[in-house]
């Protein structure tokens, strides 16, 4: 009775935090969250079987995020190179070369998915 209690609660956690997860292409959040809950609710159980194979499950999600997360941030960084090159040109009264790096920000901006 006990894992299906926890089980639920973190079912209702990870549809809680999937709205804001699923918003950013991160869906690997919530389904390592998810598995994670599985497994300590089967571990509690002391299902250890059932217990490893949704840990598994969550780990391979949990890198994944990771990743997702990992190519965003080098995206947002990229932008920000660019708005300080277009700053630094627009005050030199450069605007065209300011102009391309403006582009190019807003292109890792979507890039970076957030």
């Amino acid at each position: 009775m006990k894992s299906i209690s926890t089980t639920f609660a973190f079912g209702i956690l990870a549809l809680f935090l999937s709205g804001q997860t699923y918003a950013g292409d991160a869906a690997h959040t919530s389904e390592a969250m998810e598995h994670a809950g599985k497994a300590q609710a089967h571990g509690e159980d002391g299902h250890a079987k059932v217990l490893l194979k949704h840990a598994k499950e969550s780990l391979a999600h949990a890198k994944e995020a990771k990743n997702e997360h990992a190519e965003a941030h080098k995206h947002m960084e990229e932008a920000i190179k660019h708005l300080e090159e277009a700053i630094v040109h627009a005050e030199a009264g450069h605007a065209e070369v300011a102009t391309k790096h403006t582009q190019e920000a807003i292109i890792h901006m979507r890039e970076s998915g957030h």
